[in-house]
């Protein structure tokens, strides 16, 4: 199941990229993002209410709370550095590079996750950079 929902999250994030292009013209990028930030939070807000999740909210513990707030932090920041380099960037060549988050996640979660990187991780990894550098040059 985890594979579909990989995928539908590639699609999303394919549609986000493409939708965010059109509509940040003549927005400011920091502006643009808050918009969709607060669009994200009714609809993540949304599903914790339609699934009955909202009193999971007093189990958390803090430890969760430290890392999901930071989690949060990178996202925002994140957010803001793509729709800076989207808009005033072609798409097609800002999000090939975003996608290198690919590649540094692999390697932070083999450094500071211990999860295993094999062959096949290293091979997939500099597939994935010389890729990325075919399409932005």
């Amino acid at each position: 199941m985890w594979f579909w929902f990989a995928l539908g999250s590639a699609v999303f994030a394919a549609l986000t990229s493409i939708l965010a292009k059109v509509g940040i013209e003549g927005v400011g990028s920091n502006l643009a993002t808050a918009v969709r930030t607060v669009v994200v939070v009714i609809m993540a807000w949304g599903m914790v209410f339609l699934t009955h999740q909202q009193n999971g909210i007093r189990m958390i513990s803090q430890k969760s709370w430290i890392f999901l707030i930071l989690s949060g932090l990178a996202t925002g920041a994140s957010w803001l550095c793509y729709y800076k380099a989207l808009q005033i960037g072609e798409a097609s060549k800002v999000v090939p590079i975003d996608k290198l988050s690919v590649v540094i996640t692999l390697v932070l979660a083999f450094v500071f996750l211990h999860e295993d990187f094999t062959v096949k991780s290293a091979v997939g990894c500099v597939l994935i950079g010389a890729g990325t550098l075919m399409m932005v040059l």
